[in-house]
């Protein structure tokens, strides 16, 4: 942030040039500190530095209301008593220091002692929290989790790593020079782990063992990583392969089948893979390129808290009892119609840019079909051809109602939930499949497909016969 603001002067450097020793702020509290509710003396500010813009620039660049709104921001944490200084020498009465572009955040061993919070004032959250707030750039504080030991895929939060914090300090420095605040305690930040596990020990890794067969690595099983997996998820990622069919063995050798040489071609999750792969067999093709390409984007439904009743009303055209493929399904035929209108988009609140990148994601797609020579076949209307082929490729991710009314999965009984974003959330199919789970409080099903038990055992008969022969174990 600039030195107009109030803080000292500071020498502008490159991005990812800075010097060593770059300072950050972490925000406590707005409470009092150690100094019994009073405020300290603030020492005289350095005199801002000449700017480095033209002087008609300079005043046009001073009248903006984000540039005055700006100088308010920080004229307000300036005066706060609970800020402390890590990762330089403390400067007395500034919570605020400007942080250089690219500074060095290696220099953990030099922090100062944090000044501990006072008993129940810290109104803000225990772990990582990122706020925003005008002319500030915020990081992101949490990264999605690993699979659970019950063998489930979820996407659960977890706190940052040390490292990780470290280096989103950068954040305030990347573009221009700034502040970073830490809305929690040295407490909470003790706790972080040092290190970030690395992902390919966190990710489902069927994918990965499906390339390195495909590029014909000789033992997939004793790859040399860098980041070498356990045993246990290696493990996990083949018999996953062989239950869809990619792999077998032969001569105590894991090897290809011709069905899995195709997988390999999509860069996709083998299972949506195979479910374009397996959709000329239902006459789906059309319709399932378009449901895995928009699976692959973030949602294209926009869903603002404020007009609530007036999405679920929009939306209501959309929503298919089949479930939540089949309602995007319907979302992308629509827009189809309209021909791709952004005024469309916005009267169903629909996200045009999410709508664009899976039509090209659905392009490409549909290009490595046609090099495989496949049939472009439509199910024309027929929903059930298209729940047939989700449940022959997403038969391990599949779930059973209960008799008490809740749900388990069909492979570790793990109790699951229907996401209210769903559009079976008040509704009770006896079996589902799901894309993902989603950890917060519950465990979540998201992007559910109403399918019937006899196409599951049709699917993988041995898979469920084992699971059968388990549970009754």
């Amino acid at each position: 942030m600039p030195e107009e603001a109030g803080f000292p002067p500071a020498k502008r450097f490159r991005p990812g040039c800075g010097p060593p020793g770059g300072r950050v702020v972490m925000l406590l509290t707005a409470g009092g500190g150690g100094g019994g509710g009073r405020r300290q003396q603030q020492p005289a500010l350095a005199q801002p530095a000449a700017s480095p813009y033209p002087e008609a620039v300079e005043r046009q660049r001073r009248s903006l209301p984000i540039f005055q709104a700006r100088g308010q921001l920080l004229a307000q944490l300036r005066n706060l008593d609970s800020a402390v200084l890590i990762g330089g020498p403390p400067l007395s009465g500034h919570p605020g220091v400007p942080h250089r572009p690219g500074g060095d955040r290696s220099h953990e061993q030099d922090l100062p002692r944090h000044r501990q919070a006072p008993p129940g004032r810290l109104p803000l959250p225990a772990g990582p929290a990122s706020v925003r707030l005008p002319a500030l750039r915020p990081a992101a504080p949490c990264i999605p989790g690993s699979p659970e030991d019950g063998g489930l895929e979820v996407l659960a939060v977890q706190r940052v790593s040390k490292t990780q914090a470290w280096q989103r300090t950068g954040r305030a420095g990347r573009e221009d020079s700034g502040v970073c605040y830490r809305l929690y305690t040295e407490d909470e930040f003790e706790k972080f782990d040092k290190m970030t596990v690395p992902e390919i020990q966190r990710c489902n890794l069927a994918g990965v063992m499906l390339q390195l067969l495909a590029m014909k690595v000789p033992d997939v099983l004793t790859f040399d990583f860098m980041s070498k997996p356990s045993p246990g998820h290696i493990q996990a990622a083949v018999a996953q392969l062989e239950l869809l069919g990619a792999l077998e063995r032969k001569d105590e050798q894991l090897t290809l089948t011709p069905l899995g040489g195709k997988m390999a071609a999509f860069p996709l999750e083998p299972r949506f893979a195979k479910a374009i792969l397996l959709s000329p067999k239902f006459h789906c093709t059309e319709e399932m390129l378009t449901i895995v390409s928009l699976l692959s984007v973030d949602s294209i439904l926009c869903n603002p808290p404020s007009r609530r009743d007036e999405v679920q009303a929009v939306r209501r055209k959309f929503v298919s009892s089949e479930g939540d493929h089949v309602t995007l399904l319907n979302v992308y035929r629509a827009f189809r119609n309209a021909g791709g209108n952004k005024d469309w988009c916005k009267e169903n609140f629909v996200n045009s840019k999410n709508m664009m990148l899976a039509g090209e994601v659905r392009a490409q797609l549909r290009n490595i079909c046609l090099k495989m020579s496949m049939p472009m076949v439509s199910s024309r209307g027929d929903v059930e051809s298209i729940r047939r082929c989700l449940a022959h490729s997403l038969f391990m991710s599949t779930a059973e109602l209960q008799p008490d009314g809740t749900y388990a999965t069909t492979d570790t009984h793990q109790p699951v939930a229907v996401h209210p974003s769903s559009v079976l959330f008040r509704c009770r199919p006896a079996c589902v499949v799901y894309t993902e789970l989603l950890h917060t409080n519950r465990c979540y099903m998201r992007g559910l497909c109403v399918v019937d038990a006899d196409w599951l055992h049709e699917a993988a008969p041995d898979y469920f016969r084992r699971k059968l022969r388990a549970a009754r174990d």
